[in-house]
């Protein structure tokens, strides 16, 4: 017999379409959520497209693994093209943690030849608490330290999280 403690509460999903803003317009993708059981999240995630890795040199940040959060608002307009996204706002921080705790703090994404697939588990929100929120891609890996952002870089992509 099952236990109906570990049933499904809602099997809701949600999606983001990804796109390229002006920094790297050729960026695509998709990025799933899916109710695990009513205990958190399988988020997935592919993206085509990335710019191609350099590492930090001459006092210049790196590109890539790219910083890869949940944002406060669902608004992907690009506003400011040398500086997109900002309306967006910071990173998702629902029960108030410092960096690094933030239910938004995704793990990077690591780039080859421009493609990205990762799959993941997190039990910090369920799908439905993410619906009408945006996904950003960085330029820059997360630090996952510095306040109140991790020092991701730029904002190079986004997409607005909608339930299915």
């Amino acid at each position: 017999m099952i236990d109906p403690r570990h049933q499904p509460i809602s099997c809701i999903r949600a999606i983001a379409y990804i796109e390229g803003g002006p920094l790297a317009p050729t960026i695509k993708g998709t990025v799933w959520f899916e109710d695990v059981y009513g205990w958190g999240s399988q988020v997935c995630v592919e993206v085509r497209g990335l710019p191609a890795y350099r590492p930090a040199m001459d006092g210049k940040d790196p590109i890539g693994p790219f910083g890869f959060h949940i944002h406060e608002y669902g608004n992907c307009q690009v506003g400011n093209p040398q500086d997109p996204f900002q309306n967006a706002g910071g990173h998702w921080n629902p029960s108030n943690q410092p960096h690094g705790n933030h239910a938004g703090d995704l793990p990077v994404l690591f780039s080859n030849s421009g493609y990205a697939h990762m799959c993941f588990y997190t039990n910090k929100f369920r799908p439905r608490d993410v619906i009408g929120k945006s996904v950003i891609i960085h330029q820059n890996p997360d630090d996952y330290r510095t306040q109140p952002a991790g020092n991701a870089g730029k904002r190079l992509a986004c997409g607005l999280i909608q339930g299915i």
